[in-house]
C-alpha cells in the first residue's frame, strides 16, 4: 500500500514537471519567433535606409557630373 502512494506521488510529480517544461518551451519559442521578427523588420528598415542614402549619393554625383559637362 505504501508503494502505491509512492508511485502515485512520483507519477504526479513527473506529470507536473513535464507539463511545466512544455509550457516553458512554448514561451521560449514564442519569444524566439518574436525576436526573429523584430530583427527581420529592423534589418529591412536599415537596408531601405542604406538604399535611400546610396540613391541620394548617386543622384548628387550625377548632378555634379552633369554640371561639369556643362562647364566644358
Amino acid at each position: 500500500m505504501k508503494n502505491l502512494f509512492k508511485f502515485g506521488f512520483l507519477g504526479l510529480a513527473l506529470t507536473v514537471a513535464v507539463a511545466s517544461c512544455n509550457n516553458a518551451e512554448t514561451k521560449t519559442e514564442a519569444a524566439a519567433d518574436s525576436t526573429a521578427a523584430a530583427i527581420d523588420s529592423t534589418t529591412e528598415n536599415i537596408a531601405d535606409s542604406l538604399e535611400n542614402v546610396a540613391d541620394s549619393v548617386r543622384a548628387t554625383g550625377d548632378s555634379i557630373a552633369d554640371s561639369l559637362k556643362n562647364v566644358q
